[in-house]
């Protein structure tokens, strides 16, 4: 018997209100008597003497039968005035809550109270503050990272806006007017490609000398790198007409920012009334000088009078198809020059390319090992063609790379874009814009990402409190529980399993 006493009652807290109904400490109904003295605690509660511990076991936590044993032991001292002679006591806070643990005690339903919010505590509040503390640190961890994530692609947004701007060779603090600014420099850019294009005299020349040595070639050969290199960046009216203009009216445009474009309209006049469609008022006829009515003295036998018979033979000036200005004038695209010209320049381009590859075989051929075959294929060449060594046709390829350079460069490309389209500009500029529009708006997410994770820093803060408070009153009820038990079975140790919180 002695060991049987020292045996400890192992319960599984899952499985504790169970066991004690089984074991008929608890009545399986015992929660319709919870609900009247539940009843009686509420009403108790509204009148209750000045004390701090009672305070402090009444706020925010669950009364039960342990913290009504210890209101009535603090009520024996805040209420012994009111003791008869007999011992009781006649205040009636006193006899409210003796009547309430009275209650408790009947068929043990405090037992079953107490084990059913151990079984809550363990099972559902421990379990669901946890998740939520959780839940906090997790969401400041994630709120964090994504805060970098949008800084760092904020960032990147910008420096992507800066080094665009930089392409386009601008601050970036205007675009539009930064872009229009640039074509101030394209003349005297090209006009210096122009200039340039005088040493390619001896690559044209060497040029059509192969051409028309192997290929007997008769046509023209790189007709705009010949024009350009005795000429110069000419007008491009110079370059169809042969002749230099007298007088060179360039096109103007204007500097009309992106933002002004969307609001342009079409003003058609007013077509409010049937006169101003028709352009006359019925008071302002127009006389055309024809009569519609037949006039004996006039008509000569029938004949119409078609206005005054004085009037001379009417002179029809035949214009010539393409020519819609005086000559000598040079208006429109023919007062580009022929760099500025789309057309021109790509010709350009495109000869100057084909006088690179030209260059370039050369320089392979000359280097590789003498060909017996070609050797006396050119025994009959020019003396030009005979003449040039390995070395000096690198460095003629060397100077027509230099002057094609400049206009391939991307910065010349979007000059040359700007110069064709006005509405470049403005598609330019839209894009950057949308860039620094999304970069806002990425700082935005990450400020709103910062007051996240302080929402949760603050819950988090909030919820370890009740957490801890939680535990320690699991804690003591666990041991109140076991305590109570083990009375009923002659102390033997009583171990409550599965609390974990």
């Amino acid at each position: 018997m002695d060991d049987i006493q020292k045996l400890p009652i192992d319960i599984q807290t899952s499985k504790l209100l169970d066991w004690l109904v089984d074991r008929r400490h608890c009545n399986l109904k015992w929660q319709n008597d919870v609900k009247v003295i539940r009843e009686k605690i509420n009403v108790a509660m509204q009148d209750m003497p000045e004390s701090e511990e009672i305070k402090q076991l009444l706020s925010g936590s669950y009364i039960h039968y342990f913290h009504c044993l210890r209101i009535v032991e603090i009520l024996k001292g805040t209420e012994a005035s009111s003791k008869n002679i007999f011992g009781r006591y006649s205040s009636q806070r006193m006899k409210d809550w003796q009547e309430i643990v009275s209650l408790y005690e009947a068929e043990n339903i405090y037992l079953a109270e107490v084990a059913s919010l151990l079984s809550r505590n363990v099972n559902y509040e421990g379990p669901a503050m946890r998740k939520q503390l959780a839940k906090a640190k997790l969401l400041q961890q994630e709120m964090s990272r994504r805060e970098v994530e949008c800084q760092r692609s904020s960032a990147d947004l910008r420096e992507r806006y800066y080094a665009t701007c930089k392409q386009y060779g601008i601050k970036g603090d205007n675009v539009p007017r930064e872009l229009q600014g640039l074509l101030k420099d394209l003349p005297d850019v090209l006009d210096k490609v122009g200039q340039d294009a005088a040493m390619l005299e001896d690559k044209i020349q060497l040029y059509t000398s192969f051409t028309n040595f192997v290929c007997e070639w008769s046509e023209p050969v790189l007709p705009m790198c010949t024009f350009i290199q005795s000429r110069g960046n000419a007008t491009f009216y110079e370059w169809r007409t042969g002749t230099a203009p007298t007088v060179v009216e360039r096109p103007h445009v204007e500097d009309t920012p992106p933002e002004a474009l969307a609001e342009d309209a079409i003003d058609w006049g007013d077509f409010g009334t049937e006169e101003a469609k028709c352009g006359v008022t019925m008071e302002d006829e127009i006389d055309w000088g024809i009569s519609l009515q037949p006039n004996s003295e006039q008509d000569g036998g029938g004949d119409n009078d078609w206005g005054d018979a004085d009037v001379g033979p009417v002179g029809i000036e035949v214009v010539q198809a393409g020519t819609d200005c005086p000559e000598g004038v040079a208006r429109g695209q023919d007062a580009l020059s022929i760099l500025e010209n789309a057309q021109s320049r790509g010709q350009f381009i495109d000869e100057l390319m084909e006088l690179e590859a030209f260059l370039s075989q050369r320089v392979a051929e000359m280097g590789q090992e003498s060909d017996v075959v070609a050797m006396s294929q050119f025994q009959s060449a020019p003396a030009i063609i005979q003449g040039q060594s390995s070395e000096h046709l690198h460095r003629m390829l060397t100077q027509v790379c230099h002057l094609l350079e400049p206009l391939t460069t991307l910065r010349m490309q979007h000059l040359f874009m700007i110069l064709a389209s006005p509405r470049y500009v403005e598609r330019v500029a839209e894009m950057l814009r949308q860039k620094m529009k999304q970069a806002d708006v990425l700082e935005l997410k990450a400020a709103s990402m910062v007051e996240r994770r302080q929402e949760a820093l603050e819950e988090q803060s909030r919820l370890e409190p009740r957490v801890d408070l939680l535990a320690a009153r699991t804690l003591e009820l666990k041991k109140l529980i076991e305590g109570d038990i083990s009375k009923r079975y002659n102390n033997r140790p009583v171990n409550l399993m599965g609390v974990n919180i």
